[in-house]
């Protein structure tokens, strides 16, 4: 049995893409430096956290999930398996040539989630919109999972596949 996927499903997202975002944010921090080490904390995370509501609607799963900031060119959705991925970066502003910066804390970020997903959807029937910074994902169910319907008759099962309606 794979370490990795027992991880993956006993707690529902894969806490290496979410290590892999929290090194990152790190990497970026250090990188780019910070004003005042009390800012640390609030930079990594805001760095490496984006919340998320799944919702169950019948036919489809939506989720909607924080990326401010992000723009739709600066978005990355992958769906590997049952595994989510949600990856938004904001980059940086344009600096100021004529001012003295007093504080200075919005900086390039990158977002990124992963879930995994408690159901089997349709990628290709996919919807993805961001609107004042917030991305829903309507994602429909595979149609293997939708519930049918069986119609009943009445007579005898034959198990050629007929039925028979001798009374």
């Amino acid at each position: 049995m794979n370490t990795s996927n027992a991880i993956h499903d006993l707690l529902g997202f894969d806490p290496s893409t979410e290590l892999n975002a929290f090194r990152d944010a790190l990497r970026q921090l250090f990188d780019e430096g910070w004003d005042n080490p009390r800012d640390v904390p609030v930079a990594v995370m805001a760095s490496a956290i984006v919340p998320v509501d799944v919702l169950d609607t019948g036919a489809q799963l939506v989720i909607r999930a924080n990326m401010p900031g992000v723009k739709t060119d600066h978005l990355a959705i992958t769906l590997k398996g049952d595994t989510l991925i949600i990856k938004g970066e904001v980059t940086p502003m344009s600096e100021e040539e004529n001012a003295n910066y007093l504080r200075h804390e919005r900086r390039a970020t990158v977002y990124t989630r992963s879930l995994t997903l408690p159901l089997s959807v349709d990628a290709d029937r996919a919807e993805a919109h961001l609107r004042y910074g917030v991305l829903t994902l309507i994602l429909p169910k595979s149609e293997n999972i939708l519930p049918k319907t069986i119609k009943v008759t009445s007579g005898e099962a034959n198990p050629s596949g007929g039925t028979s309606s001798h009374v």
